[in-house]
């Protein structure tokens, strides 16, 4: 499979040889890097071209690096149910360059688009609506990036009692936890809560 993988990278890479900065095979997949103003001819190859025929958008999808200045990665992952191949490829932007749509290559791609506008505020050219998706009407933000504040925003709830909508400030249902993902399996260097039950039994 990784051969495989490999011989289709070098042919997508000679395809479109502008568009690629880079690639590798990870995970079993394989992962493109491309240049953003080449994503709509990237996406058509590869559901195009004979040797790819990834013809299925399985989904699109951001992630945020607050401290890049192209902060925003702007991932693609598709299938190719043909030659059983997945592959994920990345392009990056900022809070203020658009990326091109996709939904007129994959109609699909109109939702995926707009949870990325509404969850980061990533913006996307020509796209046919572009408006939020899951957050309420007039919310402010974009509450999937680093730097959105957990507290001083309001949640909106059906009251079933009311029998209207009603706006409440957000209220943490617990403490900030500190994780230190130390496995038990390996040997904590302290007492798990319940273990304490056990103290004194043979």
């Amino acid at each position: 499979m990784s051969q495989r993988l490999n011989e289709l990278g070098a042919h997508i890479e000679a395809r479109l040889e502008s568009a690629v900065r880079s690639w590798e095979v990870a995970h079993g997949e394989l992962a493109l890097t491309v240049h953003r103003d080449q994503i709509e001819e990237v996406i058509r190859t590869l559901r195009d071209d004979r040797t790819c025929r990834f013809t299925t958008l399985i989904d699109i999808c951001g992630v945020d690096y607050p401290g890049r200045s192209e902060r925003f990665e702007v991932v693609y992952h598709l299938l190719s149910m043909h030659l059983n191949h997945r592959i994920r490829v990345k392009l990056s932007t900022d809070e203020e360059t658009p990326v091109a749509s996709i939904s007129e290559l994959f109609p699909v791609a109109n939702w995926f688009e707009r949870e990325a506008f509404d969850m980061y505020g990533i913006a996307f050219e020509n796209h046919p609506d572009l408006r939020r998706i899951l957050t309420d009407y007039g919310f402010s933000g974009y509450p999937l990036r680093k730097d959105f504040p957990l507290t001083g925003y309001s949640e909106v709830r059906w009251d079933e009692e009311e029998k209207r909508v009603v706006y409440e400030p957000v209220e943490l249902v617990q403490e900030y936890r500190d994780f230190d993902f130390l496995s038990p399996w390996e040997g904590a260097k302290y007492v798990l809560p319940g273990d304490e039950k056990s103290e004194g039994k043979s």
